[in-house]
């Protein structure tokens, strides 16, 4: 958090530049004003053209003053970019005009792209040799979005294990990403917290626009320490313009970096990284008079509840939501992970209460699939629970809920507000507040007004088609009203290529208080719509104050308004909103309407404003004079009938959106976009086709749908592992790589490309009337010029999830082919916010497809080529690999459980992947590819594997056994390998035991302790088995410095961590030492000493 100004140098601000531009501007001799630069739509305050004026007082982005800082501090940039974000635009220019860095020099910004192996090029830089001492000191920075992170993984491995002789590497990283699946603008945290597990990279999180300054300051210094990832809001915060204050201008923000690195070069070389880091963050506390902190916590002194959250906007709102709360008494709080590499649980401790009877996670997972399945857990969730269970305070750790969201979640104060309520009061915690928890008095209360403690605060939104002449209007406004210096404008632009072929909204926010937040406008004062037909598209009336008003752009004559939507007309009578109707001659010129359009919203607000400050924003000033002169008559008020409260329709949409879908950062310039042909041909056209590959330009390629390495494998082993009576079926099946080039590491995963089960697809083929054996032929999807051509079976069977689960843009995309309105009217409904807790019980409980819902709506039957554009593509299951190449180079082993379960009409329903992989025979052929993972062994052979598998979790275990038995066979020298494996029945699930005993027998495991867990009248877990031998364990983890490893399910981390605290303790205590086994953990973690593969 931010207390007080810091120093700031003379040099005029950014602000101060702009008054003074618009004070010579105005002194213009004549009435006609010479205009300005074109205004931007999204971005009302053009960045700095010098990167020396970004100081003092400003509007600006996050993402500028990220830039500055990255420019500033850096004598290399690289920028992962893609055209419409525009992550490095301001750099960009900079560079470009050769202006100097922090050092004198003129920083390099080099423009990248993404794909697999990205940042290697960094490689070359931050481990040249030939540096001078003085240059390898200055960080490489990288520009980019969480979309570049994943491909940069592998170099990020490199950059983590050899860093002492690295120069420091920072990269700044706005968390944003586009769906696939929704085709939305996301806020990706779920990559950048993977990616940070897997290669021990740092990660730092700025909360809002007012500290992204800070924090990439703070994020520079971190990586004198260890590789840093700096990670903000990539779809809200960095793109919202609003005023910070107290900017660091370029050379005192080189002074401060190098006054805390000085004094950072005293501490001592064995302190830990999490030490260190959190050292740096107190130095720069002290020079900006700041209280940032590695966790943060705000709320009630003594709370019962307290919410865990991690991200820019969910913390900036947790954080301002729990101080008002706690002011009316209500004992809640939050604590905010500003570190979340490395994750201290010793300074986690400290920020948390110790009065907290109950604690909820806030974690990202990666979509809604994922927060449905009760499997999946979030990564902040497992540390949380690992820090409370392990620390000693309490004698049982509190309850800790997993608040599961998804990446697409789009968060508002009133959503936090009812978090709180429920960890407080319920056992559970949803996201998606339901209508009827919704009083009448809490659907009135306006989350901006209540933030920012004032009756000043306005908020305004604009409507309007993408491509309009008055799109730049709400921007002009801004700009108008931020120059009140009393007051504080924050605006906000989104794109939403859907509805109308593509729409921008606006939002104004203008207070006497800073609201640091990022969300919504909930109840404007005043809307603008500029076109009608968007009254069809969106519920504007929602968003609008009771008693506020609707500025309407339209040639609509009274007569008319009649045949104004329903929902419109009953949410404006229902609210007492004051319509207001401008009609702007239709031969306008585009300049003349959008000034009228500023002008009406000005007049229709309230807001005064001199023809010559508006002349100097618009393009065309002569346009605003001639504006103003029409204003008169183009505006008019329209006489709300009392029975609008009461219009219903026919043909309505059961409840249409009232916010916009981030799906773009600009206009969408294919209005007429031309869909790749899908054509269902015969079998003998097809052979045509397939016989003159040339003449018909078709190419041949494995998966071209797939951006990765895929190698085509066959079955060489496929067995049952348990017997045929017992109800889970466990198997180890192997796959023979001989000629196909693929290598594989210790501890890797498989993915496997599965197909669908054939005598379903058969089934759904014959339900949808479908033949079989027609042809599809369609482009694909990475090259328009390349065909696909598939038989329909083969496309339900290896393409199209059509035995997944549907999310809900599917039941409103199935709805456009009902033939039935009620059917129709029920397909919209699911797929509304009124049918949350329907879906959900469809998605959780029914466990309904696809295929399933197609039959429910059987008026609902789009043609096969359009069938296959709403439905999800099939996606690879990634498997631990149970082998090592060293002992099978032409084989891969996988050890996997039939995933099976009995939906409640009583059908038994199987895990796609795993139930097919169980069928397949011997020579049958599985697409494949590898992925990293977190589970690596120790550098040093001879230190000891301490390793506990339940169930199909030992599958990397057997990986990691086979290569030590590798190496010693070889003359290398191994340390001991303790294996601790979990199940219940050792009769059934005793998985590999003769081939542990054999490694046993051999010397190579030294220690096998089995936990089967209902084979004897008291229960016997992992835990126990480890607590009996804690001898063993402090000899080969704590005296002989070996790594432990856990992989399975989530539920014995706290006790196993338990197990290996204790023997930090007693080790400890055996050597006359007092050992903090929290803190030990941590170090242990960050060594990769302690590593967790649970699910």
């Amino acid at each position: 958090m931010r207390l007080q100004a810091p120093e700031t140098s003379g040099s005029p601000s950014i602000f101060n530049l702009q008054e003074q531009a618009l004070a010579e501007a105005l002194t213009h001799p004549n009435g006609v004003k010479t205009p300005l630069d074109k205004i931007s739509p999204v971005f009302p305050f053009s960045a700095a053209q010098d990167v020396s004026q970004v100081s003092g007082t400003a509007y600006t982005t996050a993402q500028t003053l990220v830039q500055q800082v990255a420019y500033t501090l850096s004598d290399k940039l690289f920028s992962y970019s893609p055209a419409t974000f525009d992550l490095d635009a301001a750099a960009k220019s900079w560079s470009a005009a050769s202006q100097p860095n922090g050092h004198g020099a003129v920083t390099s910004v080099n423009a990248m792209e993404t794909r697999l192996g990205a940042a290697n090029v960094l490689l070359g830089y931050v481990f040249s040799p030939d540096a001078s001492p003085e240059k390898k000191a200055v960080a490489k920075s990288i520009l980019a979005s969480t979309a570049s992170l994943l491909p940069m993984r592998s170099a990020l491995d490199q950059l983590a294990s050899a860093y002492e002789a690295a120069s420091p590497f920072v990269a700044h990283v706005a968390a944003v990403d586009l769906d696939v699946t929704s085709g939305k603008i996301v806020s990706d945290y779920n990559a950048a917290v993977t990616v940070a597990q897997e290669t021990g990279v740092g990660l730092v999180a700025s909360f809002s626009a007012h500290e992204a300054q800070h924090m990439a300051l703070f994020a520079t210094l971190a990586a004198t320490v260890l590789p840093t990832v700096h990670i903000y809001d990539g779809v809200a915060v960095s793109r919202e313009s609003t005023k910070v204050t107290d900017v660091l201008e370029q050379s005192r923000l080189q002074s401060v970096f190098d006054s805390i690195l000085a004094e950072q070069s005293e501490v001592g070389k064995k302190v830990d990284q999490a030490a260190k880091v959190n050292g740096i963050l107190k130095s720069l506390n002290a020079e900006l008079g700041t209280a940032y902190s590695m966790f943060e916590y705000e709320g009630h002194e003594e709370p019962d509840a307290v919410l865990v959250v991690f991200g820019s906007v969910e913390s900036s709102l947790a954080t301002q939501v729990a101080a008002g709360l706690a002011k009316t008494g209500e004992k809640v709080g939050v604590v905010v992970v500003r570190v979340y590499r490395p994750f201290a649980e010793s300074y986690f401790l400290e920020a948390l209460p110790k009065s907290v009877k109950r604690i909820a996670v806030l974690g990202q997972v990666n979509d809604q699939t994922a927060v449905n399945d009760s499997t999946v857990q979030s990564a902040l969730w497992t540390d949380i629970v690992a820090a409370t269970s392990m620390s000693g305070i309490w004698q049982l750790p509190p309850p800790t809920l997993d608040v599961k969201y998804a990446r697409e979640t789009v968060w508002s104060p009133k959503q936090f507000a009812w978090i709180f309520d429920q960890i407080v009061r319920k056992n559970s915690v949803s996201i998606e507040i339901p209508e009827e928890a919704l009083t009448s008095e809490a659907s009135t209360i306006d989350s901006f007004e209540l933030l920012s403690e004032g009756a000043d605060a306005k908020q305004y939104i604009f409507w309007d088609r993408d491509d309009a002449a008055s799109t730049p209007a709400a921007a002009v406004v801004a700009k108008l009203l931020a120059e009140d210096a009393a007051k504080i404008i924050a605006f906000s632009a989104t794109y939403d290529n859907g509805p109308l072929a593509g729409v921008l909204q606006s939002e104004i926010k203008s207070s006497k208080q800073s609201v640091e937040a990022s969300f919504h406008v909930e109840s404007a004062d005043v809307v603008v719509v500029n076109d009608i037909a968007l009254l069809s598209s969106f519920d504007i009336t929602a968003r609008t104050k009771t008693n506020g008003s609707i500025l309407l752009k339209s040639n609509i004559k009274d007569e008319d308004l009649e045949k104004l939507p329903a929902a419109f007309k009953r949410g404006v009578a229902t609210k007492s909103i004051n319509v207001v109707i401008l009609n702007i001659d239709e031969d306008a010129s585009a300049a003349v309407e959008n000034a009228l359009v500023q002008l009406s919203f000005l007049s229709v607000a309230g807001l005064d404003a001199p023809l010559e400050k508006l002349s100097v924003s618009n393009q065309d000033s002569e346009a605003v004079h001639a504006a103003a002169a029409s204003l008169a008559t183009a505006l008019r008020k329209v006489e709300v009938p009392k029975e609008w409260a009461f219009a219903v329709s026919e043909t309505e949409v059961a409840a249409l959106p009232t916010l916009p879908s981030a799906t773009s950062f600009t206009a969408n310039d294919e209005k007429n976009p031309t869909e790749p042909i899908f054509h269902l041909k015969s079998t003998q056209s097809a052979a045509q086709t397939l016989s003159f590959k040339e003449a018909y330009g078709v190419q041949s390629a494995l998966r071209p749908d797939l951006g990765m390495r895929n190698y085509v494998v066959k079955v060489k082993e496929n067995k049952r592992l348990t017997p045929a009576y017992y109800d889970r079926n466990i198997f180890h099946i192997e796959f023979d790589l001989t000629g196909t080039g693929m290598e594989y590491g210790i501890g890797e995963a498989l993915g496997i490309h599965a197909q669908n089960n054939a005598a379903s697809v058969a089934e759904f083929i014959e339900f949808y009337g479908l033949n079989a054996e027609d042809i599809v032929e369609v482009p694909s999807r990475e090259d328009p010029e390349v065909l696909e051509v598939r038989t329909v079976f083969q496309a339900l069977a290896q393409n199209v999830d059509i035995f997944g689960k549907p999310p809900k843009r599917f039941y409103e995309a199935l709805a456009e082919y009902a033939v039935d309105d009620g059917e129709r009217k029920a397909l919209l409904t699911l797929a509304s916010a009124g049918g949350a807790t329907e879906f959900k019980r469809r998605a959780e409980v029914d466990t309904c497809t696809f295929a399933d819902i197609l039959e429910e709506f059987p008026s609902a039957r789009p043609e096969f080529h359009d069938l296959v554009k709403i439905v999800s593509p099939m996606k690879r299951r990634e498997y631990s690999i149970a082998s090592s190449q060293q002992v099978h180079p032409n084989e891969v082993h996988l050890l996997i459980v039939v995933v099976n379960w009995t939906d409640p009409k009583g059908r038994e329903r199987f895990g796609q992947a795993s139930r097919w992989l169980s069928q397949l025979s011997t020579g049958s052929e599985v697409t494949v590819s590898v992925k990293p993972s977190v589970m690596k062994l120790p550098q040093l052979s001879t230190q000891p594997l301490i390793m506990a598998g339940l169930g199909t979790g030992l599958a990397p275990f057997r990986a990691f056994v086979q290569y030590r038995a590798w190496q010693k066979a070889q003359g290398i020298p191994i340390g001991s390998v303790l294996l601790y494996m979990g199940s219940r029945h050792q009769r059934e699930e005793y998985l590999y035991g003769e081939e542990w005993e054999a490694y046993q027998a051999a010397g190579i495991v030294t220690l096998l302790g089995r936990a089967f867990s209902r084979d004897q009248a008291e229960k016997i877990y992992i835990q126990d088995r480890m607590r009996q031998s804690l001898d063993d364990i402090i000899e080969a983890y704590i005296k002989e410095e070996g790594a432990f490893y856990l992989c399975g399910p989530t539920w014995p981390v706290p006790d196993v961590t338990e197990v290996l605290q204790e023997a930090i303790v007693e080790g400890g205590r055996r050597e006359g030492k007092k050992v903090d086994a929290v803190k030990k953990i941590d170090e242990l973690k960050d060594v990769g000493r302690y590593v967790l593969e649970v699910y």
